[in-house]
């Protein structure tokens, strides 16, 4: 694949990340103050760098569990299998849980897998996005904290990829395809 055919344009900074993370972190461990264990999971592989800069800034005791899915099937019709690929190490029954995903786009893949969590007896769940892109939406899917809205645009940077490129940015960039006036929307 040829990667020299996009360049990126900043759009959040590092620093507005940090930030950021820093007031969800505190919002976060005001809501399960008094938690025995935070169990945080995190929807792979996109989350991975947030879920690492979040679980840091909680005050509250906390474990650390990872689902990945895939999402496939007819593009051109608007439902969604979702498969798992990973799913999670620990029992979450009974327990107070925190689902951590990079960016909410059309909802599929968010609202299947809290469907699925919700089935093995959480005592509570609460959702954390960094990303939300509510004109991509066709599901509609509670998240309880969202860290930036943006329009539709395909991102990359702070964990998330393009064709496994570009995660290890610690700001969040806009892909934008040189000569190519096309969209690239993002997956989701």
């Amino acid at each position: 694949m040829d990667h020299s055919n996009y360049v990126i344009d900043p759009m959040i900074s590092a620093k507005t990340i940090a930030a950021r993370v820093e007031a969800l972190a505190k919002e976060i461990t005001a809501t399960f103050r008094g938690t025995d264990k935070l169990i945080v999971i995190g929807l792979l592989r996109g989350s991975f760098v947030f879920i690492a800069d979040l679980v840091r800034e909680l005050d509250l005791p906390v474990e650390v569990d990872f689902l990945e899915t895939s999402s496939y099937g007819d593009s051109m019709e608007s439902s969604r299998e979702v498969r798992i690929l990973k799913d999670l190490r620990g029992e979450i029954e009974g327990r107070d849980i925190l689902v951590v995903e990079d960016i909410v786009d059309t909802g599929h893949t968010l609202h299947h897998v809290l469907n699925l969590l919700k089935s093995r007896g959480p005592r509570r769940m609460e959702v954390c996005a960094l990303l939300d892109k509510p004109s991509r939406r066709e599901v509609e899917v509670d998240t309880t904290w969202i860290g930036f809205e943006i329009p539709d645009k395909f991102v990359v940077g702070y964990g998330i990829d393009y064709a496994q490129r570009n995660r290890n940015l610690d700001h969040i960039g806009i892909v934008r395809f040189i000569g190519d006036q096309t969209d690239h929307p993002d997956k989701g």
